[in-house]
């Protein structure tokens, strides 16, 4: 049989040096999930539409279904998975659970890693640019008010500033 080679990549995943070995055809989400483990990066529309895949790569945030794994080559990839600082959620991380900006959380991995992007870029942004760069992720569940929210709360706790939580809750949890 043909076409079962695999091919043996190393790049820098979540901050640590690794090699892998796969079949050349898999996506870097593919390779993420399947060769990996690591199924924080979900599986969503296959077409580069939904955001659901969407992971750092160099810093940048980069759609996981759309990228071939053989890409990552000696790239920085970071996932949700290398997000938290050991058991310490990373700002973005604890304002999206102090919001409720994630219900079912499919979406969430997706969302976090570009609003990292976005805040790196960014530190004040306004509203129009954290709309503008979560704008190719998806969220089937939430209005998307939770989510902006918990960014602006996010990027006012990393440039040290306390805000307030927002007064009104959806969930009655105020």
């Amino acid at each position: 049989m043909q076409g079962h080679t695999k091919k043996q990549i190393a790049f820098r995943l979540n901050g640590e040096d690794i090699e892998v070995a796969f079949a050349p055809h898999k996506t870097l989400l593919e390779v993420l999930r399947e060769d990996l483990n690591l199924t924080g990066t979900k599986h969503g529309c296959e077409l580069g539409e939904c955001g659901t895949c969407a992971v750092l790569v160099d810093g940048r945030s980069i759609l996981s279904c759309l990228m071939l794994g053989l890409d990552a080559e000696g790239r920085e990839v970071k996932t949700i998975e290398g997000m938290a600082n050991g058991a310490e959620l990373h700002p973005l991380q604890q304002t999206f659970a102090d919001l409720g900006a994630a219900q079912c959380g499919y979406c969430s991995p997706g969302f976090l890693l570009v609003a990292e992007e976005l805040l790196k870029k960014s530190p004040d942004p306004s509203r129009a640019e954290i709309q503008e760069a979560l704008s190719g992720n998806l969220c089937r569940c939430t209005g998307y008010i939770k989510i902006y929210e918990a960014v602006e709360l996010a990027a006012a706790r990393m440039r040290g500033e306390e805000m307030e939580l927002p007064k009104e809750s959806v969930y009655g949890l105020d």
